[in-house]
């Protein structure tokens, strides 16, 4: 028999030997299958009524038909509904079979209640169901779904170890893709040679996911290693393969050997699909070779491949990056003649692209077309909206657009606070900022380091240094480090009030605290030494950021030079600056 109890939060599954001879154990005979329609279930009320029928019938129909039934309405999202009709089938004694269990506890691992799909296993005891590689594999998904890659991995090993079920290669995919998708790539690597030196060898899927997961860490050189083996040990590459070693490439500029891979895929009979083109696309534009962007999509109408609202909203996000608004909105224009509805990437591109051109009006007026036409804001669109109106001065809008989120019930994100905050401490309104602060503190929303590092800055330029201090050395109270930026904003802090011994304390607790400065912490130094004309200090800061590898950013060097300017003694003062006027 199999015990099931909870250990350390996990549902843990104690195994005894169990034979497989009690598969064909149910609650009663089962009826022939009646071939139900399924293709007439449009909607959870035709799937309720259906089941409602079935369970009406003198002779109950098949558990094939209540399984195409669950399956069915998970397909339509229901997940829910599915737990109850389980429910209504074990109260009316109804026949169940393993595939009808799967699907419940597939139902709540996409609620992410994993927890709840554990409590199903002892029914598959209750009825001389064994447990099979599915039933794991769904549990396994579940557990990475709600981000417990711990749980996910203990309970794999324990399958394994405990030889409770032989993983498959869909297991093996699934954990897999669970570790990749959270930066375990080394683990992922290390389990695809674990299966190739097991009896389960990996499959195209298999090395597909570890491929994509190299590509996305910037590792491509390793990614083609492991593709040139995969093709040495007769495995052939697909699409998806393809695909992600020609997006690896795009994003590190390679162009060469993404056109080489795209190439080969074609001399292989491999055609590109519309996620290919994308990929490309999104690459060129990424570059700022938007128009060559253009031509390869004019391309794939003569490949038979149509250009779907990703490839637009890749374009028009091209033409925004380059300041080409009018040609961005051609491109909106385009997409909405051609009967493709936009989505709210496509508003929240045009939208951000015209609020860096400040061009607010027409910001403003996307922004209320995206109700008209059927779609709701997303925290995003409101996050852009709001640093839009802030950077030109609109701060009554920028209150009211906040008002917005909160009624449309958007939760605001740490961007959210982080734009409110700068903006009212950019127009010098402290006492909202901080009134703003306090009730985030209180409510205990998101202040991460991020938060803490805008107060301490707004501040410190509105001469409030005491105040920030005293928020800077509230953060060991609270558990937060501060990082490099926190250090540097405290030393901007007092260099801008004279306060030099000061700032060179922060350095040398930065530097205690295994936090060590960077080019701008040296570069705000440097530009108050130069406010202040400390001749000295510069010689002898200059050594420093030389020896360290650091160098003058812009802003110090046309510090610099006005100093120059005003007092060309300073040439002689400090012989290394000669190097600095030359440029």
């Amino acid at each position: 028999m199999r015990r099931i109890f909870v250990r350390n939060g996990m549902p843990f599954i104690s195994f005894r030997a169990y034979s497989s001879s009690h598969s064909n154990i149910v609650k009663g005979k089962l009826g022939v299958s009646s071939d139900f329609d399924m293709k007439e279930v449009k909607c959870l009320d035709d799937a309720v009524t259906l089941f409602r029928q079935m369970v009406r019938m003198k002779s109950l129909p098949s558990v094939v038909d209540f399984s195409k039934l669950f399956k069915t309405v998970i397909n339509m999202m229901h997940y829910s509904s599915v737990v109850s009709l389980f429910r209504k089938m074990q109260q009316l004694g109804i026949p169940i079979d393993g595939f009808i269990l799967t699907s419940v506890i597939n139902s709540y691992c996409l609620m992410h209640r994993v927890d709840c799909a554990f409590s199903v296993l002892p029914i598959y005891l209750k009825n001389g169901i064994p447990f099979d590689v599915v039933t794991f594999s769904t549990l396994i998904r579940g557990f990475f779904a709600e981000n417990k890659v711990k749980h996910a991995v203990e309970l794999f090993k324990k399958l394994v170890r405990e030889k409770i079920c032989k993983p498959n290669k869909v297991m093996y995919a699934t954990v897999m893709n669970g570790l990749s998708k959270r930066g375990h790539t080394e683990k992922t690597l290390s389990l695809l040679r674990l299966m190739e030196q097991g009896s389960t060898k990996p499959n195209i899927f298999n090395y597909s996911i570890v491929i994509d997961a190299l590509c996305k860490d910037g590792n491509s050189d390793a990614a083609i290693n492991l593709f040139n083996r995969m093709k040495q040990k007769g495995i052939p590459p697909d699409t998806v393969t393809y695909n992600s070693l020609i997006d690896g490439f795009c994003r590190l500029g390679q162009w060469e050997k993404a056109t080489t891979l795209f190439s080969e895929m074609v001399n292989h009979n491999i055609y590109p699909n519309v996620c290919t083109f994308n990929i490309v696309i999104d690459g060129l534009c990424k570059e700022g070779k938007v128009e060559d962007a253009e031509e390869v999509m004019k391309h794939m109408d003569g490949k038979g491949v149509e250009p779907d609202i990703i490839t637009y909203n890749a374009i028009m996000d091209g033409y925004c990056l380059c300041g080409q608004l009018d040609r961005a909105r051609r491109i909106f224009d385009i997409l909405i003649d051609k009967g493709i509805e936009p989505d709210i990437f496509s508003y929240d591109i045009l939208i951000n692209g015209y609020c860096k051109k400040k061009n607010l009006d027409e910001a403003m007026q996307l922004f209320h077309e995206i109700s008209q036409n059927g779609s709701k804001p997303n925290i995003i669109t409101y996050n852009t909206i709001l640093q839009g109106l802030f950077e030109v001065g609109r701060i009554g809008d920028a209150k009211n657009i906040y008002a917005k989120v909160l009624a449309a019930g958007l939760t605001p994100d740490s961007c959210t606070h982080c734009i409110l905050l700068s903006g009212y401490f950019m127009y010098g309104l402290v006492e909202e900022a901080m009134s703003f602060f306090d009730k985030l503190e209180r409510k205990r929303e998101d202040t991460g380091i991020a938060v803490y590092n805008i107060v301490i800055n707004g501040l410190c330029k509105n001469g409030k240094l005491d105040e920030a201090r005293a928020i800077f050395e509230k953060l060991s109270f609270i558990g937060l480090l501060p990082n490099v930026r926190t250090y540097t904003v405290m030393v901007n802090g007092f260099c801008l009030e004279g306060l030099f011994d000061e700032a060179k304390g922060i350095l040398r607790k930065m530097e205690d605290n295994g936090c060590f400065p960077n080019n701008v912490t040296y570069n705000v130094f440097m530009q108050g030494f130069l406010r202040c004309s400390k001749i000295s200090e510069i010689a002898s800061f200059m050594k420093e950021m030389a020896g360290r590898g650091f160098s003058f950013d812009a802003a110090t060097t046309e510090l610099l030079v006005n100093v120059i300017r005003e007092n060309p003694s300073v040439l002689d003062m400090i012989p290394e600056l000669h190097s600095v006027k030359n440029k």
